[in-house]
């Protein structure tokens, strides 16, 4: 009977080995998946269903069959972006491809804000709530049941009592502590809630909620009335706020935007939505431009607002946008490119794209935490980092509390502020967003915040890490190996 069991097993994993081989989408994870499930099927197969598939073919079906009440919904929205599509050269870093991934046009008149850290970010998110006058759209991966959660909460329930729509969406994953009284207190008051891969939704596409744990919506978003919205990598969490006893001071970046851009964050927020509950949301897709700002001149010469193109990615897209986003800003790179990101556990293309950048002569300056959340991901990280030391790549490690914030820039040509982390999971698993600056004003204060970020740090030395011992530096290269899935 044990070897009948055990036959059954390695055959069931020999099937299983041919549907990594042509549904992975590295060759060194198919190769670690394949042998795995012939030789230890037993362990493997429970693994590979969990954590192997790359691709989210449930959101895809999804999308594809409401793409026709998707159109209905947006009517004229793409035809209305038009006059404020931006006239870039195409010389300008090849931005043109960057709108290929999106699926959406860099469009001029909008204002950006930087907002550096819980207090500052929340507090725009309440003034701009308190304005709405149709419907607010808020996602995060993580949501809380704590002081800022609670607050949150209380807001959102008085806007719907004031005969807002408040549409909320949380990941099922990274939202796993949020208990139902909260959600039902929600729902209670009036608030439209639903968890990203809700039951009826997996249940549709004959997947099991348990076998859909790989994917996560990593995205916050906010947006009111279609006009102003907010992304970044602040959640719904006292931790964010700096008072976690276990992380301390929390650095992290969210970004304001007003203006046409803010449709891409709709239309993001839309899909998942629609993927979640099999509704589609009645929402304003007339594009309108930020207001000038204070004192600036209103005539016909006025400023024309700031490029701005909104980017989500996801394993539901043809190609990996993410991955191919953040290759395209390195290559881009000329005089510098700088990126904040807390999980950094890079894969091998983008070790190369970031040595060849620094042997180009780019200054490469990467900022990681020096605390880690994750300690497997912390681990993983110093595996890659020796490597970059050789070739000049600047490695800093932020001091004053737990880094994460998710930013970039490239030159002064461009910066990006988002929700994507250097790791395969973002590039390949997570459903993220991230929104792409391209005017000097917003492009320098990315440059100034990052730069002063670079005073607050410590820079890594190679010396350092080659001191060691040979257990750290095993354990780091077998973390390192986990990466496809960390």
């Amino acid at each position: 009977m044990l070897l009948l069991i055990l036959s059954l097993f390695h055959l069931i994993g020999a099937g299983t080995a041919v549907a990594a081989l042509m549904r992975t989408r590295t060759p060194q994870g198919a190769i670690a998946w394949m042998l795995a499930l012939v030789v230890v099927p037993y362990l493997a197969l429970p693994a590979y269903w969990v954590l192997g598939p790359s691709r989210f073919d449930g959101y895809v079906t999804a999308r594809r069959g409401g793409d026709i009440r998707l159109r209905q919904a947006l009517g004229d929205m793409p035809a209305n972006l038009a006059p404020f599509r931006a006239r870039i050269p195409e010389t300008r870093g090849g931005i043109r491809a960057v709108e290929t991934l999106a699926r959406m046009p860099v469009v001029m008149g909008n204002r950006t804000r930087l907002l550096v850290d819980g207090d500052e970010t929340f507090e725009s998110m309440f003034r701009g709530m308190e304005e709405a006058q149709n419907y607010i759209l808020v996602q995060f991966y993580t949501i809380q049941d704590d002081v800022l959660g609670r607050r949150f909460q209380e807001f959102l329930i008085r806007k719907a009592q004031e005969g807002v729509r408040v549409h909320l969406l949380f990941d099922r994953i990274g939202s796993r502590s949020l208990p139902g009284r909260y959600v039902r207190r929600l729902r209670e008051a009036g608030v439209e809630v639903s968890a990203f891969l809700s039951s009826r939704a997996v249940i549709r596409q004959r997947f099991r909620p348990r076998l859909q744990i790989n994917f996560r919506n990593h995205r916050k978003i906010l947006v009111v009335d279609g006009r102003v919205g907010w992304l970044g990598g602040l959640n719904l969490s006292d931790a964010y706020m700096g008072r976690s006893p276990e992380m301390g001071a929390w650095r992290d970046t969210h970004l304001r935007v007003e203006g046409p851009a803010v449709l891409g964050l709709q239309l993001s927020f839309l899909e998942d939505w629609h993927w979640s509950t099999e509704r589609i949301l009645e929402l304003d897709w007339d594009p309108v431009a930020a207001p000038p700002s204070e004192g600036e001149d209103q005539g016909p010469d006025q400023d024309p607002g700031e490029p701005v193109l909104i980017l989500p990615s996801g394993p539901a897209d043809p190609v990996e946008t993410a991955s191919l986003m953040v290759h395209h800003a390195i290559h881009s790179a000329r005089e510098r490119f700088w990126i904040a990101s807390p999980y950094f556990v890079p894969d091998e293309a983008v070790v190369a794209a970031l040595k060849l950048a620094a042997i180009r002569g780019v200054d490469v300056r990467i900022l990681v935490p020096t605390r880690a959340d994750v300690p497997l991901v912390h681990l993983a990280k110093l595996a890659a980092i020796p490597r970059l030391l050789e070739v000049g790549v600047a490695i800093y490690r932020y001091t004053p509390g737990f880094l994460h914030q998710k930013a970039f820039l490239v030159d002064d040509r461009a910066a990006g502020v988002g929700t994507v982390n250097l790791d395969n999971r973002s590039f390949r698993l997570n459903f993220e967003i991230t929104a792409l600056l391209l005017d000097p004003g917003a492009i320098a204060r990315v440059k100034d915040m990052l730069a002063a970020d670079f005073e607050r740090s410590e820079a890594l030395t190679l010396a350092e890490l080659e001191g060691r011992s040979l257990w750290a530096r095993a354990g780091a290269r077998a973390a390192y190996l986990l990466a496809p899935i960390l």
